[in-house]
């Protein structure tokens, strides 16, 4: 097990299809190789962006718990440079984040997650679909579309997925629903009162997030 001990943020730039990618690597210093799991933020035009209170305290949750975290902006958002690309660019995102995190020195290529709160989720879902390197995948929130689900059916990768009780946006119950006909290992999780946006339950969601990788990585 790695020793907890300081954590780093670093301010990072990559490559993403001939675009520039700005994010921040919480680097927690250890003495061995380290899991890693990047972070996917919610939706550009609604605000979202990786400064995002959800994906900050996850982050900061993973690295406490030794688990390196990558938080990135989408193409069109802050520093980053292109537009918005309705999902599916965000994709080569999501995959040119993963590949510059297992770039970085000091991180085991074989234990690396990925987790999408809300348009992240339906943005990564996919991409950890493509990639067997992604050995863990949390979504928060989830907006999956029927043919993300169907798919998930197929995938033997420990997942979570966790909303809340009062959630304007997505039904906890069809969620629920859904994960109880996919294959083992699968989490889910409904936190009481929280909603979409999870203001003031963030330490709780980071927490459970941060348990869930530091189990499966």
């Amino acid at each position: 097990m790695v020793e907890r001990q300081e954590v780093t943020q670093l301010h990072v730039d990559f490559d993403s299809a001939g675009l520039s990618l700005e994010g921040i690597l919480h680097l927690p210093k250890a003495s061995g190789l380290l899991p890693a799991v990047a972070v996917c933020h919610p939706h550009p035009l609604y605000g979202g962006d990786m400064h995002n209170n959800v994906v900050l305290a996850i982050c900061s949750a993973l690295a406490k718990t030794a688990v390196a975290a990558l938080r990135f902006n989408f193409r069109g958002v802050g520093r980053s440079q292109g537009e918005h690309a309705d999902g599916v660019g965000e994709q080569e995102d999501v995959a040119s984040a993963l590949a510059f995190m297992k770039s970085v020195e000091g991180i085991d290529l074989h234990r690396i997650g990925l987790a999408g709160y809300s348009f992240g989720s339906r943005v990564a879902a996919p991409v950890a679909l493509r990639q067997q390197d992604v050995k863990a995948l949390a979504l928060v929130s989830p907006f999956l579309t029927p043919s993300d689900w169907e798919e998930l059916n197929a995938y033997p990768v420990p997942k979570l997925f966790l909303c809340g009780s009062e959630d304007n946006f997505i039904s906890c119950q069809e969620v629920k629903r859904m994960v109880d006909g996919l294959p083992e290992p699968r989490q889910f999780g409904m936190v009481m009162g929280a909603d979409h946006f999870w203001w003031g339950f963030e330490g709780e969601i980071a927490s459970r997030v941060a348990a869930f990788f530091e189990a499966a990585l």
